[in-house]
């Protein structure tokens, strides 16, 4: 097993959270779909609470980055209604990539 990251974000408050898991070494190789199962059963297990149901609108594996992006809904409740989210998993923390400053346009 080795460590992943990832981050998600609640796309209606705009808070986020970051988390590292364990998964095989052959993930990033998986379908998009796979990794993410594989992030969800890790975050079920172990960060959260209670169960939350989730499902996907659209995933895509950038396999030359190695980086997943994800977007769906968590469903914490049976009639609660879902909240949209925002999900990226790597091998890489993004706390620690060096990156150019961002340029705001006017």
């Amino acid at each position: 097993m080795i460590t992943y990251f990832a981050r998600i974000m609640d796309a209606q408050t705009g808070n986020d959270a970051a988390y590292k898991f364990d998964g095989p070494p052959d993930l990033m190789s998986r379908t998009a779909d796979e990794i993410v199962n594989v992030f969800f059963d890790e975050v079920d297990q172990e960060a959260l609470r209670n169960h939350v149901d989730w499902e996907l609108n659209a995933v895509m594996n950038n396999r030359g980055l190695r980086v997943v992006t994800a977007i769906g809904s968590l469903i914490p409740q049976k009639n609660d209604p879902p909240i949209p989210f925002l999900l990226m998993i790597s091998e890489r923390n993004s706390d620690e990539i060096d990156r150019p400053p961002m340029v705001h346009g006017d």
